[in-house]
């Protein structure tokens, strides 16, 4: 991600005759349980451009797939996830309802979910979620605390 985002930063900075950084900060990934939370996190990305001030209504963000799912822009760019075709037969309906629930406010846990998540590069799932994945990756998923842990006093 350090070398894509190290050659994007030099291609605008090119295009646009500008110099510094692209982005404020590290990439941050975290992998989603798509049965419980990537509408969650879909609605947290579309909304990042209005909760920054940038701009009023997601879809006039360029960069985002709000336009294409909940208005029917043509975009060749964006494909649909089977959580996205899942909330409706038809195309209409399916933006219809991924409009409406992408205006709905998010709730507390879930916005504090989400950015604990990625802050801490950790999954984005419930417990059981978390627990089949370290069962097949065979490695620690589990969240733990800020810092080092503390120094038993024996």
């Amino acid at each position: 991600m350090k070398r894509v985002a190290g050659r994007q930063t030099r291609y605008a900075n090119k295009l646009e005759k500008r110099s510094g950084s692209l982005w404020e900060g590290r990439y941050k990934s975290s992998i989603v349980s798509s049965k419980e939370y990537l509408l969650s996190c879909s609605r947290y990305i579309e909304l990042n451009p209005v909760r920054a001030g940038m701009v009023e209504d997601p879809s006039a963000y360029t960069w985002s797939s709000f336009a294409k799912k909940a208005k029917g822009t043509p975009d060749p760019v964006v494909d649909y996830d089977r959580v996205y075709t899942a909330l409706g037969d038809k195309a209409a309906e399916r933006q219809k309802v991924y409009e409406e629930y992408v205006s709905q406010t998010i709730p507390e846990e879930e916005l504090k979910l989400i950015r604990d998540s990625i802050q801490r590069n950790q999954v984005t799932g419930g417990k059981r979620f978390r627990e089949q994945l370290e069962k097949k990756l065979k490695i620690r998923l589990s969240d733990r605390g800020p810092g080092r842990p503390k120094k038993s006093t024996k």
